[in-house]
């Protein structure tokens, strides 16, 4: 970390239509065939392995995306590749899973939940463990920005606080352990958290920042998939970040995770979602405080 240095400086649908658009592509403009019975392959395949539920217009992505693991492995066709990976998939199969997941985030992304995860954890206070799991932790920018959080509402009184932060996809995870972000991506950032919590690069580095060492070790970093059977992160947890990653499973397969999470936190524990999840489905599990926070059904 010698490169990190200084402080940081002021920062001035249908079928028929599906099967048509592969089919138009396949006359000589890809590379690889790629019919219709491959895409719907590929969708069985995610949803077996991650619960994700790909919709039928995003033929174009899985292309784009596994087209480059064909190269990567010598593949000459989409069934050649599925055929392999079903039969003999090893490692290929975190590869797969990875090249199809999706990762948009930035720091204190949706704001508004930060000041009311700063109040519950002055509500708890310091005299008990307090834990707090990230489910999808992405490249690291909200694990930072739950670290962040806490650093600021309990200064360096931080030991009871643990925080665990997990993915499935382990291309991102060893972005968010290295904690190292191009400068642009801190740029909305208050000057005085990027002095605080950064350092910028210098050298071979310069242009870019990293996370100061002391909120990096506030971390635990772990490969997490959602749908297995048991959970490494310890319970009982007071808070689950679960952002913008339910929108990429249907609802039975939210209701299973859901269902894990429940028994998982402890009974005033509070469950963030994105702004665009609803989980009225599973309202005998958690029950809205508004602002996409949920609190257990049972906790009234």
């Amino acid at each position: 970390m010698d490169e990190y240095r200084k402080s940081i400086p002021p920062i001035s649908t249908a079928r028929v239509g599906l099967s048509a658009s592969l089919q138009s592509r396949e006359n000589g403009e890809r590379e690889f065939s790629f019919s219709v019975a491959d895409f719907e392959r590929v969708r069985k395949l995610i949803y077996q392995h991650a619960g994700i539920s790909l919709s039928p217009v995003k033929q174009d992505m899985v292309y784009s995306r596994l087209a480059r693991r064909l190269r990567a492995t010598g593949m000459q066709s989409f069934a050649q590749y599925l055929d392999a990976l079903e039969n003999k998939g090893g490692d290929e199969w975190e590869r797969f899973v990875n090249s199809l997941t999706t990762n948009l985030t930035s720091f204190f992304r949706e704001p508004h939940h930060f000041p009311i995860f700063a109040e519950h954890l002055r509500k708890l206070g310091t005299k008990r463990a307090v834990r707090v799991w990230c489910s999808a932790a992405s490249t690291g920018e909200e694990p930072y920005s739950i670290a962040m959080t806490v650093a600021e509402t309990f200064g360096s009184n931080v030991s009871h606080i643990s925080i665990t932060a997990s993915d499935l996809d382990t291309n991102v995870l060893a972005t968010a352990q290295k904690g190292v972000y191009p400068i642009e991506r801190v740029e909305k950032l208050s000057q005085e958290r990027l002095q605080k919590f950064f350092l910028r690069g210098t050298g071979s580095q310069e242009g870019y920042v990293s996370v100061r060492p002391e909120l990096r070790r506030m971390i635990d970093f772990q490969r997490i998939n959602l749908l297995d059977s048991t959970y490494s992160v310890r319970g009982p947890l007071d808070i689950i970040f679960c952002r913008n990653v339910m929108i990429y499973f249907d609802k039975p397969t939210q209701y299973k995770i859901l269902s894990r999470f429940a028994p998982m936190m402890q009974p005033d524990g509070l469950m963030f979602a994105g702004h665009s999840e609803s989980f009225l489905h599973a309202s005998d599990l958690f029950r809205s405080l508004g602002k996409t926070v949920y609190a257990l059904a049972s906790a009234r």
